[in-house]
């Protein structure tokens, strides 16, 4: 295998410090924050985006319109994209520091070291991917990383998205080993010809009978 292509959420980090820290915070900050810098040429765009869209006339039909879809856990990208900005914040004022898994840090480190690109795919932005990292309970990680993607290669859900991302990293799908605990996700990576590993934190989860299980990243071998 010549490449890793990994998720975060439940994969290289716990699915409570995105669910109960990072998504409350995004939530009870976004109002404020949408309003303060609607004049920020970044927040702009965004809310630009959004209100063509959705059709929506002023800020405040903006800040409910994200409200709903964080209700809603709709992984829209503006919104992706407004929550890392306002997550920013956060890391900065050091409100909290991003969970990563010991055993995800060791092998990520180690594969880097020997010379194993490893790669991000998440729904969240890769803005966010980065802050992510940067103020990991490690340390910065970033520079272990060869590249981050996101939602706007394509929706994770679908195979396409796995081409698109082989394509840009110049590697053929088969050289590629895809990590997730999202049956869907690793569904779409099999289907584009990626390897795939279903990585299970918690028991008893059903990986289906296509796709190599590891409970920590201490079971995954690449080669």
């Amino acid at each position: 295998m010549t490449a890793i292509l990994t998720d975060i959420e439940g994969t290289t980090s716990s699915i409570s410090f995105v669910k109960d820290v990072l998504f409350p915070y995004a939530a009870s900050h976004l109002p404020g924050f949408v309003r303060q810098h609607a004049r920020r040429d970044d927040v702009a765009e965004l809310i630009e985006a959004i209100q063509v869209s959705e059709s929506l006339t002023d800020i405040d039909a903006v800040v409910d319109q994200c409200m709903a879809w964080m209700e809603a856990d709709n992984k829209q990208t503006q919104l992706k994209a407004l929550q890392g900005l306002i997550w920013k914040t956060g890391y900065e004022q050091g409100d909290y520091e991003a969970h990563v898994y010991e055993d995800a840090y060791r092998y990520i480190r180690q594969w880097h070291q020997a010379g194993i690109p490893v790669y991000i795919y998440s729904s969240g932005s890769v803005y966010a991917q980065k802050l992510f990292f940067r103020y990991s309970c490690f340390g910065d990680m970033t520079d272990l990383f060869s590249g981050f993607f996101d939602t706007t290669t394509g929706p994770k859900l679908e195979a396409d998205s796995y081409v698109t991302i082989s394509a840009a990293i110049g590697k053929p799908p088969a050289g590629i080993v895809f990590l997730s605990d999202v049956l869907g996700e690793l569904d779409a990576a099999h289907a584009a010809g990626m390897a795939t590993v279903h990585v299970q934190r918690e028991k008893g989860m059903s990986s289906g009978e296509i796709h190599r299980v590891a409970h920590s990243f201490a079971e995954i071998q690449p080669d």
